[in-house]
């Protein structure tokens, strides 16, 4: 009974530790308004290109036993800037380019399990508003709403970001966690080496002005 309440107590703190959500910002997940399904606006400004060589997508899970990183190599987005506001943010990422840190979990994050990417090859985020102050811990300048799709599900994500505009170039920083669950990504894993359902999104983009 002391060997088995020992393992217990051993696994419990091994979740604890390897959970990607702990001490970090949760982003708000809410379904899309109903009247910007249909006539989303586009934000003022002028348009400009991600530079995908100086800018990441990442993510990171955990099972039980183990955190595993996730990377895409193959995406586009973009910045709208009004003068020096930042007033709009998107990204296209294709799904078919994710690598995680053992080639057979990326081959196992690609199949119906997971991300299903045959089936839904894209992963987009546009956003909605962009608001001065964040009410999340650390140093962030804005909060981000937009609408986030993966695995052919849409919801409204709201998070912190860090927001720079200077004449050269434009900076949008982020980090937060959220449930893959919301959309649709049940997977439990095995029975010994539960996944986690906390994911955390780390994104960092570079435009340049000119």
């Amino acid at each position: 009974m002391r060997s088995l309440f020992l393992a217990a107590t051993l696994l419990t703190l091994t979740a604890c530790a390897t959970d990607p959500g702990k001490g970090k910002v949760a982003a708000e997940v809410e379904e899309v308004p109903t009247e910007q399904v249909t006539t989303p606006a586009a934000p003022a400004g002028k348009e400009l290109a991600v530079d995908t060589s100086k800018s990441s997508i990442k993510a990171l899970g955990a099972k039980v036993t183990a955190q595993h990183p996730i990377i895409w190599h193959s995406w586009n987005g973009s910045v709208t800037v009004d003068g020096n506001t930042l007033t709009g943010v998107s990204f296209s990422a294709d799904m078919a380019s994710l690598e995680a840190d053992h080639e057979d979990l990326t081959a196992h994050l690609k199949n119906e399990d997971f991300f299903e990417v045959e089936k839904f090859p894209k992963a987009t985020f546009k956003s909605a508003s962009i608001t001065e102050g964040s009410d999340a811990e650390g140093d962030w300048t804005h909060t981000v709403a937009g609408d986030f799709t993966i695995r052919g599900v849409t919801k409204r994500l709201t998070f912190p970001a860090k927001i720079s505009v200077t004449d050269g170039e434009v900076t949008a920083n982020t980090e937060f966690v959220m449930n893959r669950k919301d959309f649709g990504i049940t997977y439990p894993g095995m029975p010994d080496n539960l996944i986690k359902d906390n994911v955390k999104m780390t994104i960092s983009f570079v435009a340049p002005r000119a």
